[in-house]
C-alpha cells in the first residue's frame, strides 16, 4: 500500500506508463515532488515556466497517443498553466494537470496566493475537480485519466497542498487504462446517401484534415474512383500531401495554389475528417461532411450532409457503391491550375535569393527542409514561422509537424520540442522558433541546457512580430510597435550554456544549417532574417487588398512553395494528353 497519497497518485501514474512529469517544484507541490524523487520509474522534468511544462506534456501526448502529465503549484504555479493547458485542449492532446492548492483549511479565507482551480482550468479541460478528502483517491485519479484520454483533453486534478502529504487510505490496487479508441461506424443509410451524391456530381473535390491520419489510402482510392483533385487543411498537410497525385494545396490564411478554386468551383465539396475553422474560405454550399466526431459536423459551413464516422471506415463502407468517374477535366484543369499558381511565386524565392540580404525567410525554412532528417519532429512557433513551415516543409510520412494550430499561442516551439525530446528519444528534433515567440519563454533555454536536450532551435530572428505586422497591413494600418531590432539570441543561448551560431550571410546559411543539425545535444543558429518577407492567402477580399496597398512598403504578396512545385510538375506528366 502506498505511504501517502502522493506515493499513490505517483504509483498512478507508473501504472498508466507514466514516467515523467513536467514543471515546477515547490511550495504546495512538495508531496508530490518528494514523492517524484523517491519514486524509481518517474522523473521530474524542470522547466522555468510552467505554461512551458503544459505545452510540453501536449506536445509528447499529440506524439504518442498516450498521457501525458504537467503540474504547477498553487496560486501563480497555476495561471501559469493555463496557456499551455488551452493549446493541448484544442489539439486534442490527452494531459493530465496536477494542479496544487492552498492547504484545505484555508481555502475560502483569501488565503497567500489562493485562487479557484476547479474554476480557473474549467474552460480548458474536459474533467475538472477538486480533492477534498484523501478518500477519492484512487479512484478521482483514475476517471481523470481515463476522461482526458477518450476525450482527447486535459483532466485536471486540484490538490490541496495539505492532502499529499496524508496517509493513503485505500489500496492503490490495479486498473486497467484504455488508450485506443473505438473506430466510429457511419450510419448505412448515411453511407447510402453519401454514394448517390458522389456518384450525382460531375465534379467532386476532397478536402481533408488531420482525421484522414489512418484514411491516407482511402482517401486517395476514393480521388480516383471519382477524378477528384485533394486540397488539405494545415492539420492534414503531414498525412496527405506526400506523393499524392491529386493535390492540389491548401486552403485558409497559410494557404498556397489551387485548394480555394477546386473547393468553389466543384458541384460537391467533400470535407474528410477536419474541423476547419475559416468558414470565409469554404463554399457554404454543395458541402458533405464525414467526421468522428458527430459535434463537428455542420458547424463551418451548412450541409447537405452529414456522415458520422471514422473517415476509413465511412470510405471502406462508401467505396463498392461509388461508381467509376469517366471525365476528368475537372481534376486536370485543378492540377493545371495549381501548377500554374506555384510556379507564378516560385521565381521570386529562388532568383539571386542565395545573395540577397537580409536573408529569405523562404530561403531558411527550404534548406532546413532539405538537410533534416526524413523522419524528423518539427515544431513551429505561431506567426510568420507557421507560414514558411506551411509551404515548405514537406511531407514525407515519417515527418512530425506539431504546433499551435488551434490555439495559436506563441511561443510554443521550443517548449513543445522539449516534449518531442523525452517523447521520441533519437529521433531529430527542430525547434523552428521566431523571435518574438523565442523571446516570450526565454528561459527554456536553460530548460534545453540543463537537461542536454538534442533539440535544434532554429531562430528567424528579424526584429519584427511579422504576423501582426501583416495583420495591421491588411487592415489598412500603419504597423506599430511591431519591431524592436535584432537581438543577439545566439549570444543569449551560450550565455545559457546552449551552443549557437549566427548567420546573415546567405551563402554560409548551408554550412551553417549543417552544422547546427549534426552537432550533438542542443544547439541554436540565429539566422537574421527579411522582416519585409510578408505572405498573403491566396484569396483575400477587395477591400484587404485596398489596405494592404495603402499600409505596404516593400512586400510580398504571395508565398513561396518549397519542393511543392515539383510535386505539381509531376502531376501533371500524370495527365491523359489527347
Amino acid at each position: 500500500m502506498a505511504a501517502t497519497v502522493a506515493d499513490q497518485m505517483i504509483e498512478i501514474l507508473v501504472q498508466a506508463g507514466v514516467h515523467r512529469i513536467y514543471g515546477l517544484v515547490g511550495d504546495s507541490l512538495n508531496p508530490v515532488a518528494d514523492a517524484v524523487r523517491r519514486h524509481p520509474d518517474m522523473e521530474w522534468v524542470h522547466v522555468h515556466n510552467e505554461e512551458a511544462a503544459a505545452l510540453a506534456a501536449a506536445s509528447e501526448a499529440q506524439l504518442t497517443g498516450k498521457l501525458a502529465v504537467c503540474a504547477g503549484s498553487c496560486g501563480p504555479g497555476n495561471t501559469h498553466l493555463v496557456q499551455g493547458l488551452y493549446d493541448a485542449s484544442r489539439s486534442g492532446a490527452p494531459v493530465l494537470a496536477i494542479a496544487s492548492h492552498i492547504p484545505s483549511t484555508e481555502i475560502g479565507t483569501n488565503y497567500f496566493q489562493e485562487t479557484h482551480p476547479q474554476q480557473l482550468f474549467v474552460e480548458c479541460s474536459v474533467y475538472c475537480e477538486l480533492i477534498s478528502r484523501p478518500e477519492q483517491l484512487p479512484r478521482l485519479q483514475r476517471i481523470a485519466m481515463q476522461t482526458a484520454l477518450a476525450r482527447r483533453g486535459v483532466g485536471v486534478l486540484v490538490l490541496p497542498g495539505d492532502l499529499g502529504g496524508e496517509p493513503a487510505p485505500h489500496p492503490t490496487g490495479h486498473s486497467d487504462l484504455v488508450t485506443p479508441r473505438a473506430v466510429a461506424q457511419p450510419d448505412p443509410e448515411q453511407v447510402r446517401a453519401l454514394a448517390e451524391k458522389i456518384n450525382a456530381a460531375d465534379a467532386v473535390t476532397l478536402f481533408v484534415g488531420a482525421g484522414v491520419r489512418d484514411a491516407r489510402a482511402e482517401v486517395l482510392e476514393l480521388a480516383s474512383r471519382v477524378h477528384s483533385p485533394i486540397g488539405h487543411s494545415l492539420g492534414g498537410k503531414e498525412w496527405i500531401q506526400y506523393d499524392n497525385p491529386y493535390d492540389v494545396g491548401m486552403s485558409g490564411l497559410l494557404g498556397y495554389g489551387a485548394c480555394y478554386e477546386a473547393t468553389h468551383e466543384s458541384d460537391l465539396l467533400i470535407l474528410l475528417g477536419t474541423d476547419f475553422p475559416y468558414d470565409t474560405f469554404l463554399p457554404q454550399a454543395h458541402t458533405v461532411q464525414v467526421d468522428r466526431e458527430a459535434a463537428h459536423l455542420g458547424r463551418r459551413t451548412r450541409l447537405d450532409l452529414g456522415v458520422h464516422g471514422d473517415v476509413a471506415a465511412t470510405l471502406r463502407a462508401v467505396l463498392p457503391l461509388v461508381t467509376q468517374k469517366t471525365d476528368r477535366r475537372f481534376l486536370d484543369r485543378m492540377l493545371r491550375r495549381h501548377a500554374e499558381q506555384l510556379e507564378k511565386v516560385v521565381a521570386a524565392y529562388t532568383t539571386k535569393v542565395e545573395r540577397m540580404r537580409p536573408i529569405h525567410p523562404e530561403y531558411v525554412a527550404a534548406l532546413l527542409d532539405e538537410a533534416m532528417d526524413d523522419d524528423a519532429i518539427v515544431t513551429v512557433d505561431t506567426g510568420m514561422c507557421n507560414v514558411w513551415a506551411a509551404r515548405y516543409i514537406t511531407p514525407t510520412g515519417r515527418r512530425r509537424i506539431i504546433g499551435s494550430f488551434r490555439h495559436g499561442t506563441m511561443a510554443n516551439a521550443l517548449p513543445h520540442a522539449i516534449g518531442a525530446a523525452y517523447a521520441e528519444p533519437g529521433r531529430q528534433v527542430v525547434s523552428m522558433s521566431g523571435d518574438g515567440g523565442l523571446t516570450m519563454l526565454l528561459g527554456e533555454l536553460l530548460t534545453v541546457a540543463e537537461h542536454d536536450l538534442p533539440i535544434t532551435i532554429v531562430v528567424f530572428n528579424n526584429g519584427s512580430l511579422g504576423m501582426i505586422r501583416l495583420e495591421m497591413m491588411v487592415a489598412g494600418y500603419p504597423f506599430f510597435e511591431t519591431d524592436h531590432g535584432v537581438a543577439d539570441l545566439a549570444g543569449v543561448a551560450r550565455a545559457c550554456g546552449v551552443p549557437a551560431g549566427a548567420v546573415d550571410d546567405p551563402a554560409e546559411l548551408p554550412k551553417a544549417l549543417r552544422n547546427a543539425l549534426h552537432t550533438p545535444g542542443p544547439y541554436l543558429l540565429d539566422v537574421r532574417t527579411d522582416p519585409n518577407a510578408l505572405s498573403i492567402p491566396p484569396h483575400i477580399t477587395a477591400g484587404q487588398v485596398r489596405g494592404f496597398a495603402l499600409a505596404a512598403t516593400r512586400t510580398v504578396l504571395d508565398g513561396g512553395v518549397g519542393k511543392m512545385v515539383e510535386l505539381a510538375r509531376s502531376n501533371l506528366r500524370s495527365i491523359p494528353r489527347p
